[in-house]
């Protein structure tokens, strides 16, 4: 079988990829979820702990990323293109929500700057693995 060349891409060899990128974007969810429990930053100099569910002065931003997930999991699961289109808001919503997350809470203030632990690299992560599922679904299109 010889490969159709396009530009960059070679997309015989994304066959494979494009099939399972509903359990991709799945497994980027729950990645997200185990990500809100992790510590995300350490302010040294109050030894506090930030992480999504755990608030005290900087809230609870976890829970936003929970309340999205409710949306897109279902969203990936169906075989609607209508769904498909309200997914990339959701994930386009959570990207927003993730950059947020990622500078504003880690502004330095009064001298105090916290340092980023490995949950909100996590958190990153999983939100861009999200947003690519989405962007390539496995939709079969009725030909007229």
């Amino acid at each position: 079988m010889t490969p159709v060349k396009s530009g960059f891409f070679v997309f015989s060899y994304l066959a494979p990829v494009m099939k399972n990128t509903k359990w991709i974007g799945l497994l980027g969810a729950v990645l997200l979820i185990i990500a809100c429990f992790m510590p995300w930053y350490h302010v040294p100099r109050v030894d506090i702990i930030i992480s999504g569910v755990d608030g005290d002065r900087f809230g609870k931003p976890g829970y936003w990323h929970f309340f999205l997930v409710l949306f897109y999991i279902p969203f990936t699961m169906l075989p609607r293109l209508w769904a498909k289109q309200w997914n990339l808001l959701v994930t386009g919503i959570n990207l927003a929500w993730m950059i947020r997350n990622f500078f504003v809470l880690a502004i330095c203030s009064g001298g105090i700057c916290p340092e980023r632990k490995f949950g909100i690299w996590l958190v990153m992560i999983a939100s861009i693995i999200m947003l690519i599922a989405a962007l390539f679904p496995d939709v079969k299109l009725k030909q007229k």
